[in-house]
């Protein structure tokens, strides 16, 4: 999977999680609506049944209101207890804790009380001149809904903070590729027009009798050249892939660095005794080992022993370059393919992101340093999906 993929992928994580959220506190608000409203109603049966009550004479009028008002209570968690702690009923409690004025499960019953007693001062009730009962109550329905409404809240804004982000660094992301590829078809153009000079130049020195060794050397360079400005103007748009045996094409690139590179490093080149079929842009693929190769033997400053080891897997093939350089730290291994980054004195620190760009968009391959060790060395592989 490609690396802006999973980016991708992780935005609609984001996103998708953000709406359910919000449709997840929209539903909430509804039921805190009805819940508010069928509350207010209550609220208004008692209180007309209290005014009915105040203009009653008679008794039982009074003590069906008094009913009334306890009993409309179907939301407030309540235990009553003596004056000595034992409870004497309960309402809108778990009936398998409290039923009323049976306790079901005592343990819970009474761990449930001292709850209430932390959460909540307790009311006093005095049914008759010294005798004297509490009331405990917890949290209604409705407290506990609003209490997790800030973390929902909260949680919103940072996942919307998350998007706002994401998209930010998509943009910034994007603006710097544009810019690379801008600049890579721009030194293309500017290539062209010395290559064209160049090449006419050559026939001149094939008409006048030039050596024809020093000819045959300039031609390479000019080849060379051409190679060069065909990889930068393929940065800037989709390059054609064609079906090429990658062990072939990676020799070929390493052969040429091979000659061209000090005697004082050592090459090693392994790799399976048969084709293996990938879907390549040659000029591309050669520029990715090219770069590898060259950083290796930057890495090393010009001596030391450098493989490339081509193994052959099941959906991949997996091309690694290891050399005997000064290594990295474990916390630079995503920051050498970042545009800029470099650890050299001179340099652009492109060279790597280039790469990254050419094996994952281009050729939805992979690629990473796979071990480093300071001062020993360090293994950088590039994953291709087989044809």
């Amino acid at each position: 999977m490609q690396f802006s993929d999973k980016r991708s992928i992780i935005r609609s994580v984001i996103i998708v999680s953000s709406f359910l959220i919000v449709i997840l506190i929209l539903w909430n608000t509804y039921y805190l609506f009805q819940l508010f409203k069928d509350e207010e109603r209550m609220k208004m049966e008692l209180w007309s049944s209290a005014t009915e009550a105040i203009f009653s004479p008679t008794e039982d009028k009074a003590l069906e209101t008094l009913n009334s008002i306890t009993n409309n209570n179907t939301t407030i968690p309540i235990i009553l207890t003596d004056a000595r702690g034992v409870i004497q009923k309960s309402k809108n409690i778990d009936p398998a804790i409290l039923d009323g004025n049976i306790v079901k499960d005592s343990i819970q019953a009474y761990k449930l009380l001292e709850k209430f007693k932390a959460d909540n001062n307790r009311l006093t009730v005095e049914y008759l001149p010294g005798e004297v009962q509490y009331v405990y109550y917890g949290n209604s329905t409705l407290l506990n809904v609003l209490k997790y409404y800030p973390m929902a809240l909260a949680l919103i804004i940072v996942l919307f903070g998350a998007v706002v982000y994401n998209f930010y660094r998509a943009t910034k992301a994007g603006a710097q590729n544009r810019l690379w590829a801008g600049m890579a078809k721009e030194t293309a153009h500017q290539i062209g027009t010395p290559l064209s000079s160049l090449l006419g130049w050559i026939e001149i020195m094939k008409i006048d009798n030039v050596d024809e060794t020093t000819v045959t050397e300039v031609e390479k360079d000019v080849s060379r050249l051409q190679t060069i400005a065909e990889r930068f103007s393929k940065i800037g748009s989709e390059p054609v892939l064609e079906e090429r045996d990658i062990i072939a094409e990676t020799e070929k690139s390493f052969d040429y660095l091979k000659a061209r590179a000090s005697k004082q490093v050592v090459f090693n080149f392994s790799a399976p005794d048969y084709p293996v079929m990938a879907m390549l842009n040659p000029e591309l693929h050669s520029w990715t080992i090219e770069n590898l190769v060259k950083n290796a033997i930057d890495a090393m400053k010009g001596k030391g022993s450098l493989d490339v080891i081509i193994e052959d897997r099941e959906k991949y093939i997996k091309i690694k370059v290891c050399d005997s350089g000064k290594g990295m730290a474990k916390g630079q291994f995503k920051k050498v393919f970042e545009p800029g980054f470099t650890t050299k004195k001179r340099g652009w620190g492109l060279g790597l992101s280039l790469t990254k760009r050419i094996v994952e968009e281009y050729h939805k391959g992979k690629i990473k340093v796979l071990s480093s060790e300071v001062g020993k060395g360090t293994i950088m592989q590039a994953s291709f999906p087989k044809k």
